[in-house]
């Protein structure tokens, strides 16, 4: 690992092959503290590649627990984080209005590390008891239709690293992983990125897997549709720039997806959601994200189509149903 870090530190970057290996050997515990440290930083203060990225995601897929939902086809919904933001859970709750429309979700996620409350804060505020028995997951997602997967269950050699994350307490080169290591291996993705360059490396991974994916990156630097401005969209079937106004949905202010920092302020923007009593803008941003999943899974449909049934699954209760009834299987 010395040698590794002294060729990052002098501006070189890794094979494939190397940055698989230096992963494993992070992960596993094969690498100090300090080592760790230092390199996760590395990726702080300089971009990624194409190479490194790649190499990373296959030592994280082929070290975890994978778990076959692929009878169910189902999508992930899953943000990078990092964009320091300080949004609401949308990509939670936009998981819910997708698998009440109809389409199977397997989502992936995590506590918060740069941020506060990560999707599985959330779910475990809720008394959500998180599992990686299969037969469990795949109870859930016959009689939901969705399914969370927590990562640190299916990823037992990250325990090496999440404390040193947490002590960090930024982003590293791990927030871009948590969506390219799903443990179900999903044929289809939406993901959300904090910058242009990284949705730029994931179309061209991407592009090699086969998947049927969707990556969003809001222009002022959500890794979502914040609705806030312009947002770009790659994907397997096309590459845009498209505003609000553009798909019917109205311009909203950044203080209107705020989380309110805590996660009690968090869990009451979620229950408002699912029970139709939040704001429009928060109401919004979840029926769009949650529309560009259905679009990604059923490409046949229109936009305006995915859109009209994201707003169906919300409005009569058929999200907020498939939540009721996935805490009640616990």
């Amino acid at each position: 690992m010395k040698e590794i870090i002294l060729q990052l530190l002098e501006q070189k970057s890794l094979s494939k092959d190397t940055a698989k290996q230096a992963l494993t050997d992070i992960t596993l515990g094969r690498v100090n503290h300090s080592q760790m440290a230092c390199f996760m930083t590395v990726y702080m203060m300089r971009s990624i590649t194409v190479e490194e990225l790649e190499g990373f995601r296959d030592a994280m897929l082929e070290l975890c627990l994978a778990t076959d939902l692929s009878e169910y086809n189902p999508i992930d919904l899953c943000g990078t984080g990092g964009d320091g933001k300080d949004t609401f859970n949308v990509s939670t709750l936009a998981s819910f209005v997708v698998a009440g429309a109809g389409v199977k979700v397997a989502k992936h996620g995590n506590y918060g590390v740069s941020s506060g409350v990560g999707s599985s804060n959330i779910m475990e505020h809720f008394g959500y008891k998180f599992t990686n028995e299969i037969s469990t997951l795949r109870n859930q997602i016959e009689k939901t239709g969705i399914c969370i997967l927590h990562a640190p269950l299916f990823h037992p050699s990250m325990k090496n690293v999440g404390p040193i994350r947490k002590d960090l307490g930024v982003k590293t080169f791990f927030n871009m992983l948590g969506p390219m290591s799903n443990p179900a291996f999903p044929q289809n993705q939406l993901v959300g990125v904090f910058s242009l360059e990284l949705a730029r490396l994931y179309g061209y991974l991407y592009q090699k897997t086969g998947k049927n994916f969707t990556i969003l990156h809001s222009l002022d630097g959500y890794d979502e549709i914040s609705l806030t401005g312009a947002f770009k969209i790659i994907s397997n079937k096309r590459e845009t720039i498209l505003r609000p106004e553009d798909i019917g949905f109205s311009r909203v202010k950044a203080e209107a997806l705020t989380s309110g920092k805590s996660l009690e302020s968090s869990a009451k923007i979620f229950t408002n959601v699912l029970c139709n009593e939040a704001t429009q803008e928060q109401t919004s941003a979840v029926i769009v994200n949650a529309a560009m999943a259905i679009w990604c899974t059923r490409p046949e449909l229109s936009l305006e189509d995915a859109i009209g049934l994201a707003k169906e699954s919300l409005e009569s209760g058929k999200a907020l149903s498939a939540f009721k009834t996935l805490l009640s299987l616990n």
